[in-house]
């Protein structure tokens, strides 16, 4: 898989008045950055979406694994990142046998950062068939609010913006080995799935950590890539709930502190 890298700022320092009462003092403050993002396979764009200009080669390939575009790395032969005036594409080459798959899931629409399922063509496809999820990893309870901790402490861009999600790989008995941030909390998890896959780090093995509520789109996204546990520090939905409990992921929401709630195959929580 060849990949040409690429940085951009993530941020920007902007003036502003803040206000208290009748006080009023000017001065800066550091704004996350937001730019439309284009997915392209074959010069053929698929989604488009507001995303923070940062790991984008970890998008590209997070993205296509998550959403079963492809099946392994090995199927993405080439990536580039290419900024145009109006944004940044992803232009994203992929094995032959893939062309089918992007056929029937081609989206033709820009993505609001709060929706992950815009832009499907058939209800069908919002209840897509999942890879069960089989891995064996346990997770001790104690470890669970020494993750959450060390995924806030470890989110730089959120720190110096407040505007932004995170998504990290907790491993027991290692701690935390990643974490990507966006302004999306989808693109956050896409890119972490992209940068797991290609540092050859087996979703398998860890738990991911979310600064987000759990869609049911988050749950799908983690068992494409066979995450047994997913760590959130908000509330899940019913309909995250009874997919993670068919497709056979833990699900662990509001972990906060010493306190979490496990909704879904507690066994891996010893």
């Amino acid at each position: 898989m060849m990949m040409q890298e690429t940085a951009s700022r993530p941020s920007l320092v902007l003036p502003r008045l803040a206000r208290q009462g009748d006080q009023a003092e000017p001065g800066f403050r550091a704004v996350a950055e937001e730019t439309a993002v284009a997915l392209t396979y074959g010069r053929s764009t698929h989604a488009v979406m507001m995303a923070s200009p940062i790991a984008l080669e970890d998008l590209g390939l997070g993205f296509s694994l998550t959403e079963g575009l492809i099946g392994s790395p090995a199927e993405m032969l080439s990536l580039e990142v290419v900024p145009r005036p109006a944004g940044i594409e992803v232009q994203m080459e992929v094995a032959e046998a893939c062309s089918e798959v992007l056929a029937r899931r081609r989206r033709r629409m820009a993505g609001p950062l709060g929706c992950g399922l815009c832009g499907i063509e058939s209800l069908e496809e919002a209840g897509r068939n999942l890879p069960p999820v089989t891995a064996g990893t346990t997770l001790p309870h104690a470890e669970i609010s020494a993750a959450m901790e060390a995924l806030s402490a470890a989110q730089a861009l959120h720190r110096e913006t407040r505007a932004v999600h995170a998504a990290g790989f907790w491993q027991p008995g290692r701690g935390l080995t990643l974490l990507r941030e966006d302004v999306g909390r989808h693109n956050a998890l896409d890119k972490l799935a992209g940068a797991l896959a290609r540092q050859g780090q087996p979703a398998g093995a860890g738990a991911l950590l979310l600064t987000s509520r759990v869609s049911v789109e988050m749950v799908q996204k983690a068992a494409m890539i066979g995450a047994p546990l997913l760590v959130a520090v908000s509330a899940p939905t019913a309909l995250a709930v009874r997919v993670a409990e068919s497709c056979g992921i833990t699900l662990i929401a509001l972990a906060r502190g010493t306190a979490c709630e496990i909704f879904t195959h507690p066994d891996r929580v010893c």
